[in-house]
């Protein structure tokens, strides 16, 4: 089984397991190969998602960053038009 690049690739790999999973066409080996290859992925997108949150909770803790305004600028540009 080959490495696992990023997030992305991840997600883009696993939703290409379920499909061929979700299909039935594959003999029970394949199938159990797919499914292994199937979880760790989901194991590594899951600990990339968790040390996200991580990231973002620390940098919200310092007060580094302010929470956006509502409405992201985009009721001003109406409010221009109007």
């Amino acid at each position: 089984m080959s490495t696992i690049k990023d997030f992305e690739a991840a997600i883009a790999e696993l939703d290409t397991i379920v499909k061929r999973l979700e299909e039935g066409e594959l003999a029970l080996e394949a199938s159990l190969e797919l499914y292994e290859r199937g979880v760790q992925l989901a194991r590594f997108c899951h600990a990339r998602l968790e040390d996200a949150e991580r990231r973002i909770e620390i940098v919200n803790e310092r007060g580094d960053v302010k929470p956006a305004p509502a409405s992201l600028g985009l009721d001003d540009e109406d409010e221009d038009r109007r």
